[in-house]
């Protein structure tokens, strides 16, 4: 467990389930104090729900949960905490202290939820590398419109849904949609040059990703071409 950097009230407990896609493994946060809030419990996991649950008694009591979003390694734990779910997967409208922004993108029902100046970020932002966006999750399109508008807050912090605390959310804002536009600018690149073959694209635009990546990597492309031609700007004769 960690606490936030100058926000004491702001706990991360860091679930024991880490990999490819949740780094380091997946961040709950454990927020304020008589009562305490829960966001994200991650995965269903006896020892990381009662380390939760023991930091949330320390704070006085446990009112409710909130879900940033449905994906399992952030959701699959909340019957296993004692409290309601007041925010997401249906449950709940009352998402007590904080103030819910809709950023879709990632996955269609994701949102962040803002505090005083700090932002629960989910899958949106991560700490460190960059975060998936499937063909399903709302479009990419929805996504950097999902970044542009955290990026136009007054945000003092970002806590993400894997990953450390980010200190500087503009500058890791910035570095999120350039990330995202330099693969789009490659992607066009090889599609102008005349490459039809969806490998050899993601060879192209993906050339910096690790083997075992390159299956979520070819679901991001789909994505970006899914972008591409809702624009009017993607040739109809891909191959493969």
């Amino acid at each position: 467990m960690d606490l936030a950097p100058g926000r004491p009230e702001i706990a991360r407990i860091v679930a024991p389930n880490p990999g490819p896609m949740t780094l380091g493994g997946t961040n709950t946060y454990v927020v304020g104090r008589d009562p305490a809030f829960v966001i994200d419990p991650g995965p269903d996991d006896r020892g990381h729900l009662d380390a939760v649950a023991a930091e949330a008694e320390h704070r006085g009591r446990l009112a409710g949960i909130l879900l940033t979003h449905s994906h399992g390694d952030h959701s699959a734990g909340v019957g296993g905490l004692d409290a309601p779910l007041i925010w997401g997967e249906g449950g709940g409208s009352d998402p007590g202290p904080f103030t819910v922004v809709p950023t879709s993108g990632h996955a269609e029902d994701h949102v962040c939820f803002l505090l005083d100046g700090a932002c629960f970020s989910g899958d949106l932002i991560l700490g460190e590398g960059s975060s998936y966006v499937p063909p399903d999750g709302g479009s990419l399109a929805a996504y950097l419109d999902s970044l542009r508008l955290v990026g136009g807050l007054d945000l003092e912090l970002l806590c993400p849904g894997h990953g450390p605390f980010v200190t500087d959310p503009a500058a890791k804002i910035a570095e999120y949609l350039d990330h995202r536009l330099e693969r789009e600018r490659k992607l066009l690149a090889a599609l102008d040059a005349g490459e039809r073959s969806r490998p050899r694209l993601l060879d192209a635009a993906w050339d910096d990703v690790p083997e075992e990546l390159r299956g979520a990597a070819a679901q991001v492309m789909q994505a970006h071409l899914e972008k591409l031609e809702a624009e009017g700007r993607l040739p109809a004769d891909l191959r493969d």
